[in-house]
């Protein structure tokens, strides 16, 4: 016959074991790892105020209200740099272990790309995908759209000299460009920008990181 102290020997050792086992807490997890396995499981760049509101960082008092422009409180600005300096740590960590990607800013969000030394390598990996290019009269339409934008169809065409109906299709139906708007003109004509897929494409973190002018000219 088994005695009650008997039976406390032979269960508490399963109990320890359990609790061992047992998955930590995640707001017990430092912030870095906690970033990490955000942006890891993102197939999209995640905005800051985003990673904040994930992250619990900011109490219910402290979070931005009304219109979508107002100036975020003190308590979202430190939750910000809390994010910005755990990036930068988890960045550094990679660095000094020498992975092969970091976590860099992108289309107003962050996300894991891989270094561009890996390119080649990456490409291999995904094959030839030439089909997919851009041709050279759409990539011409696209960076009209950039740096011109809100743009009228009628001062695209104006612009490259030629009809742009069949190449704005494309980049439209490639999420590169939308429409803004409406022109205040007669017929009210649609206005044309580029997307936050564009940004994610071509490496942006936002349209003021596009070539300045003096810069695209030849040295």
């Amino acid at each position: 016959m088994v005695s009650s102290a008997d039976r406390a020997a032979v269960t508490e050792p399963a109990e320890n074991e359990s609790n061992a086992s047992a998955p930590v807490p995640c707001a017990d997890v430092a912030l870095p790892a906690r970033i990490e396995a955000l942006v890891l499981a993102s197939d999209r760049p995640l905005g800051e105020s985003k990673l904040v509101e994930l992250l619990g960082l900011v109490p219910e008092t402290g979070r931005r209200r009304g219109e979508a422009g107002e100036v975020p409180s003190k308590a979202r600005r430190e939750a910000v740099k809390q994010v910005r300096e755990a990036i930068e740590q988890l960045n550094a960590a990679y660095a000094s272990t020498g992975r092969s990607f970091r976590i860099e800013e992108l289309a107003a969000g962050w996300q894991v790309l891989t270094l561009p030394a890996f390119g080649p390598l990456i490409a291999r990996l995904r094959g030839d995908r030439a089909q997919q290019k851009l041709s050279q009269a759409a990539l011409e339409t696209l960076a009209i759209v950039a740096y011109r934008q809100p743009i009228l169809r009628a001062d695209l065409e104006s612009i490259r000299g030629v009809a742009c109906g069949e190449i704005l299709k494309t980049l439209l139906d490639r999420r590169l460009v939308k429409i803004v708007g409406r022109a205040e003109e007669v017929g009210r004509p649609m206005l044309y920008g580029t997307t936050q897929e564009f940004l994610r494409t071509f490496g942006l973190a936002s349209l003021s990181d596009l070539p300045q002018a003096k810069e695209l000219r030849p040295g």
